[in-house]
């Protein structure tokens, strides 16, 4: 088994399983709160995902994309969290 069959026939179809549970916590999610971490969760798997899609196929120019996605990931969490804080020295 060659490391590009593992990445196929194992890690993948475990990374789409681990985006359903986490798409099902974003619709399910009781707060705004866990919704927002959950999107931040799928964010970071689909960075995973365009990673070892960039693997695969061996080609690095996907790389620049996750980058760019995950950047834009952290900086929505951190202006969330900027906006919970405010909220609640408001009230």
């Amino acid at each position: 088994m060659t490391v590009e069959d593992y990445l196929i026939y194992v890690v993948m179809p475990l990374i789409c399983l681990s985006l359903i549970f986490i798409f099902i916590r974003f619709l399910k999610g009781p707060a705004v709160v866990d919704r927002v971490v959950a999107l931040d969760l799928l964010i970071t798997v689909g960075v995973g995902i365009i990673g070892l899609f960039s693997l695969i196929i061996d080609n690095a120019i996907f790389l620049d994309v996750a980058v760019i996605l995950a950047l834009i990931a952290f900086l929505s969490t951190v202006a969330f969290s900027f906006y919970l804080e405010k909220r609640n020295k408001d009230d």
